[in-house]
């Protein structure tokens, strides 16, 4: 049986369901206690009240520039217990907006909602966020649930596989336990409490995660035997699509669930609502699940492969049929799509070849791309199989755009016609075609088409600025300060890429980062990259196509077999990005393509040298980008293509 009570006492309202105990104060709503497995509380009892389980947000007014601005953790001011019954208890936290609140909290109404059910071990936490059309315009860079858990019994976070550890204190981050680094995020161990963690960096971007990988991840109390763990089921309404990145659990112990955030992408990700438009939302539910081993003779770490069943077993629920909002999409008012994905690349030959394993997806009507920075509406995503088909189950009703992008070719895909969906309907595209871009045949290429640098060279870490779970780890690139290894490698003269000769996988640098040339100061760098023509198409033009994976606060000038002048340069993308993936040990942010028409003019017979310089050297040691793929192509002519 399922119960609630209300402790009038200390203005608490408690869940049980004979497993598990949680209290919620009121009508505030924020998460003060969760009782498991004999523990009286499994979070930070040291902490006040408010700094144990939240929901928070931040905004700023409309118009205001980055992706910071005012914190606001939400507070309700009313309470409701929506559904009492024997299955489920569902109860909510309101807190409404006024114009007497303006320039307080954000001009929004904010429903949290917590259900817990029989027999499951663990509960339910949703928000409703609904914006009038007559309310102040507004930015929302950030919103999130957060979970600290008691930091001397947790000490063992798991996000992946491949990725677990024990982790340092808190307090090894603090005063002369350790020294911040370039950002107040990376801190250096020098006297941890446990000396094992000594000479290591702690830095919560570390264990950022692509959505598409981030359904369940937590912690583990060797002590305890107990498991906690934030299960996210579906990735529909976290903005950005399958592989925006963000963060996961770090040192606390805190554990997140991030439904909006401008990581890995920057101001162009935030949300802006303008005057005279309405918006709502609905953010989960997501479920905070707790398991405990047996006998005190198990391995803790069967709890990390049971909290990946229940994970399995939630995304196969999904969409979940108990929430009471009216705002929440049962499964009966929900579609959905099928068909089958093909490419032409018209060089190749006319053969449509299947889009094997194309990430493929329904996003709210925007431009070609634009699913990338959406972060208002819900989008609906799949992977294609082997022959490019595709099955998108489970979406909400509205109109969409379907958009689709192909390892091994660049650009976007966007279907000619938006899709509507109602509820129970079942819309099948047949066969639909994909011509990435393409002028005439490749002269050169760098790189694989897959909007991401991890094929690049990527550097041993310095040694004294390690962590110690990346070593010989496939994502070498989570290691902090591996920009600074340019300017070692590189301390006068830049990168040369020799087309015939070099290897990108050991060659060409994995970002076109700065070169530091003194305290605090640093230069604009220029890679070259040298090929031979045997012939030159005169009076005709080549095609430059440049993917790029991320960019932040970055200018890229390109120039043909010429110098550094003004007049000598073909192309500039402007200043771009303010992804920031260079400093928080990403591999890609957001995707961009250029496509650059190069006079054949500019060619000669022989030897040739393309120069790449990235211009900007603001931000110092972050300024910089890094490329997907790079390829040259041909002249069009109509010989070319079949």
């Amino acid at each position: 049986m399922v119960e609630y009570n209300i402790m009038p006492l200390f203005n608490d309202v408690v869940m049980k369901n004979g497993i598990v105990e949680v209290t919620i104060s009121k009508p505030d709503g924020f998460v003060t206690g969760i009782s498991y497995h004999g523990v009286n509380n499994l979070l930070e009892s040291h902490n006040e009240d408010y700094d144990r389980g939240y929901w928070d947000l931040v905004w700023s007014e409309y118009g205001t520039p980055g992706t910071t601005g005012n914190s606001e953790r939400i507070k309700g001011k009313s309470f409701e217990v929506v559904v009492e019954n024997e299955e489920l208890v569902e109860i909510s936290f309101t807190r409404k907006w006024d114009s007497s609140l303006q320039d307080h909290i954000a001009p929004i109404n904010v429903d949290k909602r917590f259900i817990m059910r029989k027999d499951v071990t663990g509960f339910y936490s949703y928000g409703i966020f609904e914006h009038l059309a007559e309310w102040p315009a507004f930015n929302l860079p950030q919103t999130r649930i957060v979970y600290k858990l008691r930091k001397d019994k947790f000490r063992y976070m798991a996000v992946a596989d491949n990725r677990q550890r024990k982790m340092p204190l808190p307090e090894d981050r603090l005063g002369k336990r350790g020294r911040p680094l370039a950002y107040p995020e990376a801190v250096l161990l020098v006297h941890p409490v446990e000396e094992e963690f000594k000479g290591e960096v702690d830095d919560k971007y570390e264990y950022s995660c692509e959505n598409k990988d981030l359904k369940v991840h937590g912690w583990i109390s060797h002590s305890l035997g107990l498991g906690c763990w934030q299960i996210i089921p579906s990735n529909e309404f976290r903005s950005g699509g399958l592989v925006k990145q963000n963060l996961t659990s770090h040192v606390g112990p805190i554990s997140l669930a991030m439904f909006i955030s401008a990581h890995y992408a920057g101001e162009d990700m935030v949300m802006k609502v303008k005057a005279g438009e309405s918006w709502k939302k609905v953010f989960g539910p997501v479920f905070t699940y707790f398991n405990c081993l047996p006998d005190q003779t198990s391995d803790p770490l069967t709890l990390w492969q049971d909290a990946k069943s229940q994970m399995l077993i939630e995304v196969q629920s999904w969409p979940y049929g108990f929430p009471a909002s009216e705002d929440f999409a049962l499964p009966d008012k929900r579609g959905c799509i099928s068909g089958r994905l093909l490419v032409r690349d018209k060089l190749l030959s006319d053969e449509l070849l299947p889009a094997n394993g194309a990430f493929i997806g329904l996003a709210p009507p925007g431009g070609v791309g634009s699913w990338q920075t959406e972060s208002k509406g819900y989008q609906f995503w799949t992977e294609a199989d082997a022959d490019g088909y595709f099955t998108i189950n489970n979406i909400r009703e509205g109109d969409y755009n379907l958009n689709a992008y192909v390892t091994g070719w660049i650009g976007d895909y966007q279907f000619d016609q938006l899709i509507n969906i109602t509820a129970g309907c079942d819309i099948d595209v047949s066969n639909i075609v994909y011509e990435p871009p393409r002028d005439g045949p490749t002269v050169w290429e760098i790189g694989v088409p897959d909007r991401s640098a991890a094929e690049f060279f990527i550097p041993d870490p310095n040694p004294k600025y390690i962590n110690k779970l990346y070593i010989g780890h496939p994502d070498r690139f989570r290691q902090y300060g591996l920009w600074e290894r340019y300017t070692e490698i590189y301390p006068e003269a830049d990168l040369v890429f020799t087309i015939g000769v070099s290897d990108y996988k050991k060659d060409w640098f994995f970002a076109h980062v700065t070169r530091k040339t003194g305290d605090d100061t640093y230069e604009k760098t220029t890679w070259q990259i040298k090929f031979k023509l045997e012939k030159v198409q005169q009076n005709s033009t080549y095609k430059l196509r440049i993917a790029l994976a991320t960019a932040n606060v970055a200018e890229l000038q390109v120039r043909m077999n010429e110098d550094e002048s003004e007049k000598s340069l073909i192309f500039t993308t402007g200043v771009i990005g303010h992804d920031n993936t260079i400093a928080r040990h990403g591999i890609h942010g957001l995707y961009r393509l250029y496509n650059v028409d190069v006079p054949s003019e500019k060619f000669v017979e022989g030897d040739n040298t393309l120069f790449l310089t990235q211009a900007m050297t603001t931000l110092g040691a972050f300024n910089g980008l890094m490329y997907d793929y790079i390829r040259l192509e041909e002249p069009c002519l109509a010989s070319n293509f079949h």
